[in-house]
């Protein structure tokens, strides 16, 4: 995987001809990926991939990293295009080393989300959808992460943060600037 003390937003691999290709660790990955479905069902595999994708070449999925995906799993681009335009977990634009995904839908709204986004944009001097100046931060509102019980919160990579107040946001901000790395879905695995 990629190294996430990149500093670049835009950093990718890419081999002797200029194309992105992932690294050799990453393809044996994706290739136990592929492997989990049957003959002609690697499609099935695209999520995963595209988050494997997302997390090797700088946080996002740019037009040249969703074909070299579709080479990959030999599907048509456009297969790639359209899932990852609809699920707001994919950034198709680049985006900082930490994403804040607040959770809006009602009962996060009811406890408390558009206070904690108001605070974030306040804290951040960005607005949803914006980086700070630094690459650190990007703010971004999606629908249900399924921690309703804990609201407000939000997910940053592969980790949720719950019950938010604004001293437990600053604590948040303060640990992850000190971190100082991409946070990606893949953290985990």
């Amino acid at each position: 995987m990629m190294d996430n003390s990149s500093e670049g937003l835009t950093h990718v691999n890419q081999n002797n001809q200029g194309s992105i290709v992932f690294n050799e660790e990453t393809m044996q990955l994706v290739q136990k990926m592929i492997k989990r479905y049957p003959e002609g069902k690697h499609k099935s595999a695209l999520l995963p991939i595209l988050h494997i994708a997302q997390a090797e070449f700088g946080g996002w999925l740019s037009s040249a990293t969703m074909d070299y995906v579709a080479s990959v799993l030999n599907i048509k681009s456009v297969e790639v295009y359209e899932v990852a335009s609809f699920y707001s977990m994919y950034n198709l634009k680049p985006v900082g080393k930490c994403v804040l995904e607040v959770c809006r839908t009602v009962p996060c709204w009811l406890n408390g989300a558009e206070e904690l986004v108001s605070y974030l944009e306040k804290k951040l001097s960005i607005k949803v959808g914006e980086t700070t100046k630094d690459g650190m931060f990007t703010i971004k509102t999606v629908e249900c992460l399924g921690s309703c019980g804990t609201a407000p919160m939000l997910q940053c990579g592969a980790s949720y943060h719950e019950n938010l107040t604004n001293e437990k946001t600053d604590l948040l901000l303060e640990k992850l600037r000190a971190e100082n790395t991409r946070k990606s879905y893949t953290d985990n695995i």
